[in-house]
């Protein structure tokens, strides 16, 4: 029997030009158990810049992915597949992760201590950050960890589009 991992593996395989063509890029793909049942977790998302994922589009690439999986055949028995969008959540590790934060107050660990800011840009392997008014440049090398801070009653950039 194959290794959830493994199975996760063919199903990127399967799925990345299935979300491509809906536009959208494939953030994760795995693998877990419910009792009996498998549990297909894809996470897909825009594929640069700000902006959302809307409801329909979600919606829409779920069927065809569910389609692809079941022409595939690559879970064995029966499974449940669930789609979502990685949400403020997910930690920013990638110019891309970036480049889809920006405009949103982020909060940074760097090797030369903690950073908060609003991404402005992402230029080449730096990233911008307005904190309170002036511009410092962060090295996405000297980054340890960061993630977006969610701002209540504040529309996220691009909100609504989708």
């Amino acid at each position: 029997m194959r290794r959830p991992s493994e199975v996760a593996a063919t199903l990127r395989t399967v799925l990345e030009p299935v979300v491509a063509d809906a536009g959208l890029f494939l953030e994760d793909v795995t693998v877990g158990a419910a009792g009996r049942r498998s549990v297909v977790r894809v996470v897909v998302d825009l594929p640069d810049g700000p902006g959302g994922v809307g409801s329909d589009t979600l919606a829409d690439v779920s069927r065809v992915i569910s389609t692809a999986l079941d022409e595939a055949d690559v879970v064995p028995g029966a499974y449940t597949l669930e789609v979502s969008t990685p949400g403020v959540g997910r930690p920013l590790t990638t110019a891309r992760h970036f480049r889809r934060a920006q405009g949103r107050l982020v909060r940074l660990r760097t090797t030369s201590g903690p950073v908060r800011g609003r991404v402005v840009e992402v230029a080449g392997e730096d990233v911008v950050v307005d904190t309170e008014g002036a511009r410092r440049v962060v090295a996405l090398a000297d980054i340890t960890s960061g993630t977006v801070e969610p701002e209540l009653g504040r529309p996220a950039p691009g909100a609504g589009e989708g």
